[in-house]
């Protein structure tokens, strides 16, 4: 795939940096700094457009804090004005990054996702006899720079394009040289991208039969353990010296018979199940939502609401008699 041309003017217009804006205000108007950008639109996006034209962008100013959804996570927030410029700049670079992908991988992809995800993993336990799961240890913060950048050079040219891709990777630092802030939009896709050689070296290998990725979770089948464990070698090589990634030690070889967790799903060859994290979850917002109605917090119509967004969390598993069990065993109690 020849690289493809942008130039900063594609970013700057008027019209692509107003879509950018209705994106990254989707559903934060109310916050300040938001309401604030908003209230003088034109002004900003002129000022945000001269900055781009002239090198200025991103700003690089990050708002850190944590979220447990599921495991605590540590994330990097930017600025309002850098959200628009993320959005503006994947206006017009996604459908490049989309081309470049292979079609086994299901990260921030237009119609795909976890849950195609997981369908695509029960289809594979169903076909061949042993997987091979792995995770890369701390992801995010051990994203080379240098790398990450030679990459995006072979995928897109134009000097002040890239420049600007630069800038926005050295805006952030787990350490020297290393680590993409967990919570941007571009992080996001840089992230994808930084794997695409792992799908490619992994479909390519001829003991590799399928092949499924999310983000850094990745899983493969083999007709045997003795090829699952060569093709694990060989793996855990060229991501040391192509990505300077380490795989985490808890690396899963195993029949597919026996299933696998994967992407918050239990995953068997004829049942998809909720994990254990899942129904904590379950049962914790359930409680909680219903605590509030008692206390007088919220109508029925919002725990209604509360409860269609509880319940969207067991809809892609087999969970239903586990739900009438737990309702039974934890009924309502409207009397309090």
């Amino acid at each position: 795939m020849r690289p493809h041309q942008i130039e900063l003017a594609d970013i700057a217009a008027y019209p692509n940096l107003a879509e950018a804006v209705r994106k990254a205000a989707k559903g934060k108007r109310h916050r300040p700094d938001v309401a604030e950008f908003m209230g003088s639109f034109d002004a900003r996006i002129e000022t945000l457009a001269r900055d781009i034209l002239a090198g200025a962008a991103p700003y690089g100013r990050y708002r850190a804090f944590h979220i447990h959804d599921p495991k605590r996570r540590l994330i990097h927030a930017a600025c309002f004005e850098d959200r628009v410029l993320h959005h503006a700049i994947l206006n017009v670079a996604e459908p490049v990054f989309e081309r470049a992908l292979v079609a086994s991988t299901y990260a921030c992809r237009p119609g795909k996702g976890v849950h195609r995800a997981v369908v695509q993993v029960q289809d594979q336990l169903r076909r061949y006899p042993w997987f091979v799961k792995v995770d890369v240890d701390g992801y995010f913060p051990s994203i080379d720079h240098g790398i990450l950048f030679r990459l995006l050079c072979r995928r897109f040219k134009g000097a002040g394009f890239l420049s600007l891709l630069g800038r926005i990777i050295d805006s952030y630092h787990a350490r020297l040289g290393k680590g993409l802030p967990i919570g941007s939009l571009t992080s996001q896709h840089f992230a994808n991208h930084y794997l695409d050689g792992a799908d490619r070296w992994l479909l390519g290998h001829p003991d590799v039969r399928a092949h499924v990725r999310y983000m850094d979770d990745m899983v493969w089948w083999c007709r045997g353990k003795e090829e699952a464990k060569q093709v694990l070698a060989g793996f855990d090589g060229y991501l040391r010296e192509e990505r300077g990634l380490r795989l985490k030690s808890a690396v899963q070889i195993n029949r597919s018979p026996r299933g696998m967790t994967y992407c918050g799903y239990r995953i068997l060859p004829d049942a998809v199940l909720l994990t254990p994290r899942k129904r904590r979850r379950y049962r914790s917002l359930r409680q909680h939502w219903e605590t509030e109605w008692r206390a007088g917090h919220i109508d029925s119509l919002k725990l209604q609401a509360a409860y269609a967004a509880v319940h969207a969390i067991t809809l892609h598993a087999h969970s239903r008699t586990w739900r009438q069990n737990h309702l039974r065993l934890h009924p309502p109690r409207w009397d309090d």
